[in-house]
This record gives C-alpha cells, structure tokens and sequence, in this order.
C-alpha cells in the first residue's frame, strides 16, 4: 500500500502528498465549523427565548442574562447595551452595531480555507495528471511502440488520472461544506440583529401588548385579551 502510495506520488510529480495534507486541512477546518455554528447557533436560540421573558427596562435581568451567556457570541450584544443604556436607542443600536463588527470574524474564521480548496485542489489534481502523462509519454518515446511500451503508458496515464480524481473529490467535499457554512453564518447574522432589536426594546420599551410574555406565545394567542387582563 505504501510502496503504491509512492509510486503515485512519484507519478504526480509529489502533489498527491500535497493533496492529501490539503484533504487534512479541509477537513480540520469543517469540524472545527461545526461545532462553532453549533454552539454559536444553539445559545443564539436560547438567548432569543429568555429575552422574551425579560420584563421591559428591566435592567437587572439584562445583566443576569450577561453573566450568564459569558463567553458566547452573542453576550456582547446585552454588554454593550448596558454599557451605554444612559443613551437614546439610536446611540444604543450604534453600538451594538460596533459589537457586532467585532464579532464578525469569528463567523467567517477559515471559511477562506474551503474556499481556497474548491479552487486549489482540482488545479492541483490537473496539473499531477499533466505530470503523470509526460512520464508515461516519455516512457513511450524511449521504448518504441512495443505491447509492453503501451501497456506501460496506458497504466501510467490511469495513476496520473488519480490525481485529478482526487482533487475533484476535495473540491465536491469543500464547496458542499462552504455553502453550508455561508448559510450558517448568514443565520447567525439574521440571530444576532434579531437580538439587538429585542435588548434595544428591552431597555427603551414603553411595554407591548406581549409584555413579560413570550412574543411567540402571545402573537398565537389574543393580544386584546392580554391587555384586559392586565387592567383587571
């Protein structure tokens, strides 16, 4: 297996090796992806539901729920808030904008890498089938046009092909993974704007039909009922 896997290295002019580290590459940065959009996404969606549960200009809780998202992605949103909540809502969503730039290279953190690989990698097979092809032509050319000479160049062009197989294989897997983390950080994006609008509400509010209601809650149900019920 081995005595093989040199031979195509040989045959590729040593990209197979170079495609191989690249696969590694591709593939550390995918499951490193993973598991950030997960985190990311999941603590997202709860920060959403306990904000619905916040009483307007309720700033205690605020800073309840700060402490206890710390170290998420989404804490510098309720932090910066409440850093300047003395300011008019339009002071306050400036700032949070700021917070969000700041935390918008941790969603887009070695995407470039899928995106260099979708490129790089069937490059990289082409020009390793290139490399093999010449060897077997060479071969050809100095063994005269023999059964042995062809059967040699034939075998030698199908091992170059390899190399493009292989790099069309790393760019199906990349590209795939790409445009699901585009989507992922898109949605990560879309949660933490939502956010923001929620925590500005929260502390310049005047009280809504919902409020200390959970919004999905109280969009399924009468809001005219909530509010009698709270004259009564």
């Amino acid at each position: 297996m081995m005595d093989q896997i040199i031979h195509l290295s040989i045959q590729s002019g040593g990209l197979i090796p170079l495609m191989g580290l690249l696969l590694l590459i591709t593939l550390a940065v995918i499951v490193e992806r993973l598991v950030f959009y997960r985190r990311a996404l999941r603590s997202g969606h709860a920060m959403e539901h306990d904000l619905q549960l916040v009483d307007y200009q309720n700033v205690e809780k605020l800073e309840q729920l700060a402490l206890h998202y710390e170290g998420s992605l989404q804490r510098s949103i309720i932090s910066s808030a409440l850093a300047s909540r003395g300011e008019d809502a339009e002071t306050i969503e400036r700032h949070i904008d700021e917070a969000i730039m700041w935390q918008m290279p941790k969603i887009d953190k070695h995407v470039w890498v899928l995106d260099s690989s979708v490129t790089l990698a069937p490059l990289m097979g082409l020009l390793g089938t290139i490399i093999g092809m010449v060897h077997a032509f060479d071969i050809l050319g100095s063994g005269g046009v023999g059964g042995a000479a062809a059967q040699m160049v034939t075998g030698g062009i199908a091992e170059a092909l390899i190399a493009t197989g292989a790099g069309l294989l790393i760019a199906i897997i990349a590209v795939a993974f790409l445009n699901y983390f585009n989507k992922r950080g898109r949605l990560a994006l879309h949660q933490m704007e939502q956010l923001k609008v929620m925590v500005i509400n929260r502390l310049h509010g005047g009280g809504s039909a919902h409020h200390g209601v959970p919004v999905r809650e109280a969009h399924a149900g009468n809001v005219t009922a909530l509010r009698a019920g709270r004259r009564a």
